[in-house]
């Protein structure tokens, strides 16, 4: 049997929202492996993303680090403005950045929640809204992912704001994806499930993680790069046919609550 290739994604620019670490971070890198010059967007762990360039520079691609707080729609307008006066367009957007605060929404500390969805709906809409009006300007079609998650559709108890956030990212995506279609831009959804990033250890403690992950149907968390390679092949080209889709990468989660990996449990 021959070798199946990797993507080619040769000539493009993708802007990576949220790229200092977690999922933002590995997609950015996975995509400069696939041959593309990636934009990274941070608002924090200016290091983390300035090593992350580094590496990507060192893999013979171009980066350039956008820092900007997506939630504010002057700031992403002009940040998407930067990237194709450097790079001369703009083909690719992947929405990775997320701010999330967990409480009983009914004493919630309004400012976190109100937070939550500004960064995580307004701050994906605000470059999705950018970037496709630059795909539409050049021309040449292009490809958007939205992470959103698993909390679009199961009403995590004390999540309400990130519940919310991600279900209007769903619609949005689905929206974006047949409004675009006469342009050839291509808006498709990812569920990450629980994964193993520096944002989950804001609400647990490490044994805590270990331990809840391996009640998790695959007994485990998910790595930054198995979302990465879900990323990675919606924006391969050769998947030119996907749009308004949505890729479950949930290990189990969604599945019914009585599965189980040891059948001993029933």
């Amino acid at each position: 049997m021959g070798n199946y290739p990797g993507p080619d994604l040769s000539g493009q620019t993708i802007l990576v929202t949220g790229a200092s670490s977690g999922i933002g971070l590995a997609t950015a890198k996975a995509l400069a492996q696939a041959g593309a010059d990636v934009a990274l967007n941070y608002l924090s762990m200016h290091e983390a993303a300035e090593k992350t360039a580094a590496e990507i520079q060192a893999m013979g691609q171009k980066a350039l680090l956008v820092p900007a707080d997506i939630s504010d729609r002057a700031a992403v307008e002009e940040m998407v403005d930067k990237i194709v006066a450097t790079f001369g367009k703009i083909t690719g957007y992947v929405s990775s950045a997320v701010y999330s605060d967990r409480e009983p929404f009914t004493t919630a500390n309004l400012d976190g929640f109100f937070k939550t969805i500004d960064v995580s709906l307004w701050g994906a809409f605000f470059g999705l809204r950018a970037c496709a009006n630059k795909m539409i300007a050049q021309g040449e079609g292009g490809r958007v992912v939205i992470v959103s998650s698993p909390h679009a559709q199961i009403a995590f108890p004390n999540c309400m704001a990130y519940n919310i956030a991600k279900a209007g990212l769903d619609q949005m995506a689905r929206s974006a994806a047949a409004e675009l279609l006469p342009h050839r831009i291509r808006v498709n959804v990812i569920y990450p499930g629980w994964t193993d990033t520096p944002g989950e250890r804001k609400f647990f403690t490490e044994e805590t993680l270990q331990t809840a992950s391996a009640k998790t149907p695959l007994g485990r968390l998910a790595t930054p790069d198995e979302i990465a390679h879900g990323i990675l092949y919606m924006m391969d080209p050769r998947n030119g046919y996907m749009t308004g889709s949505t890729l479950v990468l949930d290990g189990g989660l969604s599945l019914p609550w009585w599965s189980k990996r040891d059948s001993g449990d029933f």
